[in-house]
């Protein structure tokens, strides 16, 4: 398909063998039908003649309420006790303190993100993008447990994002053989293909995983000669719609480019919410409300002001083919996060060419406990591995291993955890030994609940039903130690198995919605 001829027809495409390149082998034939069946017209979604506040503007008060009212009960409690500090107080006042680094960067992004978003309200709508192509690029492990969701935000790419992107295509990235592959093939149409990876594909270093299918998927974009300036890869996971404001966000950034000559950016990412009807279970579409505050303050810091060392999601990540086409993502066989390596190494070649933009992706909660802990597991193990890869220069490593010496401390930070070794101790003062470290420890309180509570409201603003519930806020709060214990163990595991060094598995958790 020719980008310049701004056609929108496109079928299933697999790469043959003679065409596959001098880094692939293998290929087939496969026949598809070139436009959907009657019964899956699509209507675009246009969006309103004026611009509404951002849907991802995040609020203060949560954070303000809870510093004072922490600070006041611990700075009373402090008055009250007597005697010298024990064991349990020097304990505490290590691990309790420990935070506060990770916790001042994220509230140094949050009100960065509170004063650009004010800003951006008495910005008009931007225009469609008409000069330059718009290339989604979705992989999927092709299971029949995650093709519900892969055709939910496949529908919402056609409806959505042609609105600000008229010359736009969708990628689905697929495994030959896997067994979902006849019905993502129905999903071929009018902007949109299936690219079928051959099993016999091999990268030069060896990459497993979703990095495979991500290279291969980069190497067929330079064969077709869509690695150039004015193509921009969205990248999405299988399970991750949009909307017309993601669409909006995505096309100001791109035309904010084109004034910034030599300082234009080349990479820029949004944040990530949850609706409530994609959920499973509500307690872990609650326990999934820290993510999206995360993206409001320690990303919108990091990959917001230019660098991203801090790395990126996989999804909702928007890359100028170009510098995407110098960087790939052969990163080897042990890589499992392949999206954060991508962000060491961008940061590396490009520093201070990367950007946020206040635009949000639809994704699903896990289904269960324990996809919540599997998930999380797969985090810790790959970004400590990512840590002492030598590949990365140390300088674009370093917030990388302060973030996970503080996440792999986590286990030892619960309050059950601390209780319990004051319980055997016979020691149960908490406090720490100074009052100095009273506000530092208000701030890591108010931070962690500001992360849930704001959460939790992007995330209710992007479900179909906008509204909060009175007991979803109460919860969300109450159930803090829960859900920090279920995020501890899955960090713990992950801990173990980079301790242990044993063969890298890649996770991938079902999304029936």
């Amino acid at each position: 398909m020719s980008i310049g001829s701004g056609e929108s027809r496109t079928v299933l495409v697999a790469v043959p063998a003679h065409a596959a390149g001098p880094r692939s082998t293998g290929g087939f034939d496969l026949t598809v039908p070139t436009a959907l069946p009657a019964d899956s017209t699509v209507t675009l979604a246009v969006p309103a003649p004026t611009f509404p506040p951002s849907p991802v503007r995040p609020g203060t008060t949560s954070f303000v309420v809870t510093f004072l009212v922490a600070l006041g009960i611990s700075g009373w409690a402090f008055l009250q006790q007597g005697g010298n500090p024990g064991t349990l107080a020097w304990i505490t006042t290590v691990l309790w303190t420990l935070p506060c680094s990770a916790s001042l960067l994220g509230v140094a992004g949050a009100l960065r993100t509170v004063r650009r978003l004010r800003r951006a309200r008495r910005e008009p709508p931007p225009p469609p993008v008409r000069d330059a192509f718009l290339l989604v690029v979705v992989p999927t492990i092709g299971r029949f447990a995650t093709l519900p969701a892969l055709e939910r935000a496949v529908l919402s790419y056609r409806r959505c994002l042609p609105v600000h992107f008229p010359r736009m295509r969708v990628d689905i990235v697929v495994e030959q053989g896997c067994e979902a592959l006849a019905r993502i093939a129905a999903l071929a149409g009018p902007q949109v293909r299936v690219v079928v990876v051959p099993r016999a594909y091999r990268t030069p270093a060896g990459t497993r995983f979703k990095a495979r299918a991500n290279h291969y998927a980069h190497e067929l974009r330079i064969r077709e000669g869509e690695a150039r300036d004015d193509v921009w890869v969205l990248h999405m996971d299988d399970d991750t719609g949009v909307d017309v404001d993601t669409g909006a966000a995505m096309a100001r950034f791109v035309h904010a480019q084109r004034h910034r000559g030599a300082a234009a950016a080349h990479l820029a990412q949004g944040v990530l919410t949850y609706p409530r009807e994609h959920g499973a279970r509500r307690l872990l579409w609650l326990a999934d409300a820290v993510r999206p505050a995360c993206d409001l303050s320690v990303f919108a810091l990091t990959t917001g002001t230019g660098t991203p060392r801090a790395g990126v999601h996989g999804e909702l990540l928007l890359v100028r083919a170009s510098v995407e086409a110098g960087i790939g993502w052969d990163f080897g066989p042990r890589a499992i996060v392949e999206d954060a390596q991508f962000a060491l190494l961008f940061a590396d070649r490009h520093p201070g060419r990367s950007d946020w933009f206040a635009g949000r992706s639809l994704g699903a909660a896990p289904a269960s406990v324990t996809d919540l802990v599997r998930q999380r597991e797969r985090w810790a193990w790959g970004l400590l591995e990512l840590s002492v890869n030598r590949a990365v220069p140390l300088r674009h490593r370093l917030l990388l291993l302060h973030n996970m010496l503080i996440w792999a401390c986590g286990p030892l930070q619960h309050v059950a955890v601390v209780l319990a070794a004051g319980a055997l101790l016979g020691d149960l003062d908490t406090l720490p030994v100074t009052a100095v470290l009273l506000p530092v420890w208000a701030m890591n309180i108010a931070y962690q609940v500001w992360t849930y509570w704001e959460g939790l409201k992007l995330n209710t603003r992007a479900s179909a039903d906008g509204r909060r519930r009175w007991w979803e806020r109460i919860a969300v709060v109450a159930l803090m130690p829960l859900f920090s214990l279920w995020e501890a163990a899955g960090v713990l595991c992950g801990v173990i198995r980079f301790v242990r060094h044993g063969e890298t598995t890649f996770t991938v958790i079902a999304k029936p919605l």
